[in-house]
């Protein structure tokens, strides 16, 4: 089968083209033909060594849409599905052609729903979900700050908390940004490089729930809160310290909670599924690439230009 690795650390031209062995699934595994996988940050990381794997070569990509190649564990050949748990797959993560996945890792793509949108929604939506709801407790007329609102996290998420009812802000640094954000439902973009996010939300009297993909914005998020808010710490876009008033925290009762490597349950990954059929969620795809163009990719996603997520396509 062919896969996109890396034997060394480096720039996005370490990424090669490569025939390698097809995978041989395990006892709990379905085998899986990839179609598509997305391009995340820490694929950025671990390819240019500031998040070093265990062994190398290496092949990234943390989830794949595809199609089944042999009946198992109530899987049949030919059925579409998604894993966002492909780096845990046997033959590597969703920059190889072919993986075996647990049975329990995949969900099924209901009718009308495309490779590329499935892989788009993939992880991204997971997190948004078990961000939003799992951790968050997200309830209908509450007020939720989502930063990075262009992100594939952040997309994702501006729609859910908007399904569940709620009164959504987001960040953007442009007026074209903030405009597609707009259309994706969120009531308030604020423009994060010209205001102060947490004042100008404590003008309106504070958020309930802030999803925080920055961390270098945590003292931005304390002041955002309502008393008794809560802060789902999911990222570290800004890095990974932030200097925070103690005082108002406290004051507050605010509550902090680390994300860790959060995702939905395969159910609720059936669920994201679902509303895409229904229209009732989009994916935000930035652009479509072959595989053959992961490099590309990667630097285009290292330029900060995308507002979504960039698609790899095996064809």
């Amino acid at each position: 089968m062919k896969a996109v690795l890396f034997a060394r650390y480096g720039e996005p031209e370490v990424l090669e083209v490569q025939e390698v062995a097809d995978p041989t699934p395990a006892a709990d595994q379905v085998l899986i033909e990839v179609k598509a996988t997305t391009v995340n940050h820490l694929d950025l990381f671990q390819r240019d060594g500031s998040r070093p794997i265990p062994h190398l070569p290496f092949t990234p990509g943390l989830e794949a849409a595809g199609i089944v190649l042999a009946d198992a564990h109530g899987f049949h050949a030919g059925e579409h599905v998604l894993t966002t748990r492909a780096a845990e797959a046997t033959g590597g993560g969703g920059y190889a052609s072919k993986i075996a996945v647990p049975a329990r890792y995949l969900a099924r793509l209901p009718a009308g729903v495309s490779f590329e949108e499935a892989a788009a929604a993939g992880l991204a939506a997971s997190t948004a979900w078990g961000s939003l709801f799992d951790l968050g407790k997200l309830q209908a007329g509450e007020r939720a700050l989502i930063w990075a609102g262009s992100s594939g996290v952040g997309t994702a998420a501006i729609q859910l908390a908007k399904q569940r009812g709620a009164w959504v802000a987001t960040t953007a640094s442009s007026t074209e940004r903030a405009e597609e954000l707009r259309k994706l439902g969120a009531d308030l973009v604020i423009n994060h490089q010209q205001q102060d996010v947490g004042a100008e939300l404590q003008k309106l009297g504070g958020v309930q729930l802030i999803i925080e993909l920055v961390s270098s914005t945590l003292q931005q998020s304390i002041t955002a809160c309502a008393p008794n808010g809560r802060v789902v710490l999911i990222g570290n876009l800004g890095g990974k310290e932030s200097t925070v008033d103690t005082q108002a925290w406290r004051l507050k009762r605010v509550t902090v909670i680390g994300g860790g490597q959060l995702r939905a349950t395969p159910r609720d990954e059936q669920n994201i599924l679902q509303l895409i059929a229904d229209k009732a969620f989009t994916p935000l795809i930035a652009r479509v690439l072959p595989i053959e163009q992961a490099a590309q990719a990667h630097a285009l996603l290292a330029s900060g230009q995308v507002q979504g997520k960039i698609v790899l396509r095996h064809m």
